[in-house]
């Protein structure tokens, strides 16, 4: 599947899953079920396991739930409580796992030990101890920030007001999750839509008497905070939760090899109805928490853990029309309208079709009885057709020769890299005027991930646009919201609070800001390179414009970030090539308030210093060791110029060119042992 396509997909999915997490987790109202709502959240997971490319701060891995509201008093997570990456295969796993040795630089013959347990399918929640005593119990809100709710927590009977054994940290965060047995559900049903839901309710009542009606339960298997544990891996610190007083999970298991893994997973998931509580995978984390601490964070998600989901469910619908949709790069995307049909539990009526060339491998057309899944690359997705159930009069899809919005000629670009067309069509937009580019460009503008403007959704902006209200995105901030006031299902608050969260969005930072120009390459992962490289939207903006006069000098500068390549820098040339593009960011800029990138506040000996590392290091891998260095102040580059401060070499087969280059540009040469000392 083409990159633009992959990427128009992904961000419709999130302005959907976004629009869910609002009514769940603010509004205590959800308007999917629970399985419907996990189903889409592992196609976005598994898009973003994929295409690494397509990370973003709107996304289940980055954030989970919803911004907290108002109705709980707000209090920052001294850790985190991120989401998990997502396994589907056997492969994802020893991907997962090749990953792990290379960054910790481990032999294959190296012996890392692996814990199994079971995904509780529940709200999770954060229990801080102070002494042995319960002092505060936080949800989980948006990651970073969450919402006291100790009262509700302590309405929960398995959660130890006081920790039973003596030997406790002075301080320590235990995290786990919040559910309702399958046998409790049954009771209380008619209710609440499902089991989680019924615990996410509940924990958000604003009286704790009416949380203490509903049969919660905890089960412990996290840890935040901790002041000098006293354990060294994930299952001494289970058994430890357990003496503490708290329920653990008692399918945990240990593995050391794939194999054992791979049983393992099978049999829970033929057990998974033997099971008190709704699980809907296994979550597999590194044992040793030194290594975890080696490993630590991607974005917002851990190198140290993944979730291998359960596998998909299958169901049997018709096709009664192919339509073709124009994403925010200009990807068609051919999605099959489907006759509607339950599956699992959730009634399906599209299903994604990938490209032209997946039509014609499977001969998909108008009429046919296919197989759909709700699992893999996209989900749900058309896997196969039943030809035998074909009418006679059948016709094969052509696919369009013309974008259906501006009529441009489409066209499927050559890859460099494989050195063939991509399989996405595209339409190129030669006049950058094709409205249903534009109009994707706004919801991905407005969407969780960019200016997060609560109110302004999908089917908000496609009402404003059908009404000729908004066609840029300044037009947002101009727009006159009284005459809001003609159109169906706008009132006084409506209108308010929309103008609240507009105004709310003009406090941006910069990465936020880069992203939400919906730049071709230009996800979250490369905004933020390009944040800490650039430090302000000025010289961001200036260096962007700049790449169109052909000066060397800013070419040379961004082909010096690390992690930027050919790809990024000819969609920034092309986009600030176009006028209107210009003018777009320029009142933007005038509109916005973007924050500066801010340094991490305690200075260090290479804070600010751009640093490139070359060759294989002895005792870390050179991705651990640009992540120290990053972690430290450090700009990490990927070319030796006169600006670069450091070249680290690495005592295995070092690049020769690029420490000739650095001598000749004067430019500090250190090896492992003193780069060693430094990060020490």
């Amino acid at each position: 599947m083409e990159k633009e396509k992959i990427k128009d997909l992904y961000f419709d999915k999130i302005v959907e899953i976004n629009d869910y997490n609002k009514a769940y987790y603010n509004q205590d109202n959800p308007i999917i079920s629970d399985y419907k709502y996990d189903r889409l959240k592992i196609e976005i997971l598994n898009l973003e396991k994929k295409y690494k490319f397509l990370k973003s701060k709107l996304s289940p891995t980055k954030t989970v739930g919803y911004k907290v509201s108002g109705k709980f008093k707000k209090i920052k997570h001294k850790i985190p409580m991120l989401s998990l990456s997502n396994a589907f295969s056997e492969n994802d796993i020893v991907d997962f796992l090749k990953k792990v040795r290379n960054f910790l630089k481990l032999n294959n013959d190296y012996k890392m030990d692996i814990i199994a347990e079971p995904k509780v399918d529940g709200i999770s929640a954060s229990l801080h101890y102070v002494n042995g005593q319960l002092k505060l119990g936080l949800s989980r809100g948006d990651g970073i920030t969450g919402e006291d709710i100790t009262l509700n927590l302590k309405t929960i009977r398995n959660i130890p007001v006081r920790l039973k054994s003596l030997k406790f940290p002075e301080n320590i965060e235990i995290r786990g999750e919040v559910y309702i047995s399958k046998k409790d559900f049954k009771n209380i049903s008619n209710k609440f839509a499902n089991p989680r839901n019924a615990a996410g309710g509940s924990l958000r009542q604003k009286d704790p008497l009416k949380t203490k009606k509903i049969p919660l339960q905890f089960i412990a298997y996290g840890l935040g905070f901790v002041k000098e544990k006293s354990f060294k891996t994930q299952s001494e610190y289970l058994e430890q939760l357990k003496k503490w007083g708290f329920k653990v999970s008692q399918r945990v298991n240990v593995f050391t090899n794939i194999k054992d893994i791979m049983k393992n997973y099978i049999k829970l998931e033929n057990k998974r109805s033997e099971i008190e509580y709704d699980v809907d995978g296994i979550v597999y984390k590194i044992n040793d928490l030194n290594f975890q601490k080696r490993l630590g964070y991607i974005s917002n998600s851990p190198r140290w853990a993944i979730a291998h989901k359960f596998s998909s469910t299958k169901g049997i619908s018709k096709i009664l029309k192919i339509e073709i949709q124009v994403g925010r790069t200009g990807a068609l995307t051919p999605v099959a309208k489907l006759q509607p049909v339950n599956v699992g539990g959730v009634i399906i009526s599209n299903a994604t079709l990938h490209n032209e060339d997946e039509i014609i491998r499977k001969d998909v057309r108008k009429g046919d009885v296919v197989t759909i899944q709700r699992a893999g690359d996209v989900i749900p997705q058309v896997i196969s057709v039943d030809i035998s159930k074909r009418s006679s009069g059948s016709k094969k899809f052509i696919f369009p020769y013309k974008c259906p919005s501006c009529y441009s000629k489409v066209v499927k670009e050559f890859n460099s890299n494989t050195k063939k067309k991509d399989a996405i069509t595209r339409c190129p937009d030669p006049n950058y005027s094709c409205q249903a580019i534009l109009k994707e460009k706004l919801k991905h503008f407005a969407s969780k991930d960019a200016l997060n403007i609560e109110g302004l959704g999908k089917k908000v902006i496609d009402n404003f646009w059908s009404n000729k209200l908004i066609k840029y995105p300044y037009d947002i901030f101009n727009l006159d919201l009284n005459i809001l006031k003609k159109f169906d299902g706008w009132g006084e608050k409506s209108i308010i609070n929309l103008k609240n969260s507009i105004n709310k969005s003009k406090k941006i930072s910069l990465v936020r800001f880069i992203f939400s120009l919906g730049i071709r390459h230009i996800g979250q992962e490369n905004a933020k390179v390009l944040t800490k490289h650039f430090l302000s939207v000025q010289q961001f903006f200036e260096t962007c414009r700049k790449l169109n006069i052909n000066d060397q000098n800013y070419l040379d500068e961004l082909q010096s970030i690390d992690g930027i390549g050919t790809s990024q820098i000819d969609s920034l040339k092309k986009f600030f090539s176009n006028k209107q593009n210009l003018i777009v960011v320029s009142n933007l800029i005038n509109l916005l308030d973007v924050e500066n990138y801010k340094s991490p506040s305690k200075k260090t000996p290479l804070s600010g210093k751009l640093i490139m590392f070359t060759g294989g290091f002895e005792h870390k891998s050179r991705s651990e060791l640009k992540s120290l260095a990053e972690n430290l102040g450090a700009k990490i580059v990927s070319n030796i110029s006169k600006k670069t401060n450091c070249l680290i070499v690495g005592s295995q087969k070092p690049t020769i060119k690029k420490i000739n280059e650095a001598k000749k540009l004067n430019v500090k040469i250190l090896y492992e042992k003193d780069w060693n000392k430094i990060i020490n």
